[in-house]
């Protein structure tokens, strides 16, 4: 099951997406490749962490911007069908 978990304040933004399969990382990993690459505004930082009970958390930060990010993580979670963010 994918979980996601938006955090903003002044320039700065992050987005977390937990998955608890390969098969859901391998497909979190191309839809977010796929989002970053059609934008010019590119993340500060893009990394991977476990997490309790088997789970990754795949992380998306954006320094010093304002409200840039907001249109990214929004293409990235409806690529991904997911309607609701923590």
């Amino acid at each position: 099951m994918i979980d996601t978990e938006f955090r903003s304040e002044e320039r700065f933004t992050r987005l977390s997406i937990a998955y608890d399969t390969l098969e859901e990382k391998e497909c979190i990993t191309s839809h977010v490749d796929s989002i970053i690459a059609k934008h010019t505004l590119k993340p500060e930082e893009i990394y991977t962490t476990k997490v309790s009970n088997g789970k990754e958390v795949l992380v998306i930060e954006y320094h010093d911007c304002d409200r840039e990010a907001g249109e990214i993580f929004e293409d990235i979670m409806k690529s991904l069908n997911i309607t609701c963010c923590s």
